[in-house]
């Protein structure tokens, strides 16, 4: 058994049922990111344009966009479900550095700079969720219950 089998297997032995509302929330919070995302794209490419992160790169600003949108849309409901929790969590995590370092750092650190904070904590959640996976209320275990109950009736 090697180090990430090990991490993943006691994430699935302590795992409170209430962290998976947490998840949950988690997942909205992701999905609703992404929604907002591809809401306001004209936004999102001012500002870009604004502190020339792409050299004045438009198609890679607007591919950057929609990539960061789709991941965001399906990853938060993944999450919210249960679903391939680790992996999408992982997949997340340099879409959130980019946010904290790149986008929300250059606000300031002050208290008031909101979504620097909750940059941080939807971060620090993901970290969380890859360590103890989806929970007992999740697609994933459903799946793994499903499979199990099938291979128990087979033999």
């Amino acid at each position: 058994m090697n180090m990430v089998q090990k991490v993943e297997h006691w994430g699935d032995l302590h795992h409170p049922k209430w962290l998976d509302m947490v998840r949950i929330i988690l997942g909205l919070i992701i999905f609703s990111k992404g929604v907002v995302f591809i809401s306001s794209t004209g936004v999102q490419q001012d500002w870009i344009f604004q502190n020339k992160t792409f050299d004045g790169s438009g198609l890679m600003a607007v591919v950057l966009i929609h990539i960061v949108a789709f991941a965001h849309v399906i990853g938060g409901l993944l999450i919210l479900t249960g679903l391939l929790t680790r992996m999408v969590a992982v997949m997340q995590m340099p879409i959130l550095l980019g946010a904290i370092f790149f986008v929300n750092i250059t606000k300031g650190l002050s208290f008031l700079n909101t979504e620097l904070w909750l940059s941080i904590l939807v971060f620090l959640l993901l970290v969380l969720f890859w360590v103890v996976g989806s929970g007992k209320f999740s697609a994933d275990a459903w799946i793994a219950e499903t499979n199990d109950h099938q291979h128990r009736h087979r033999h």
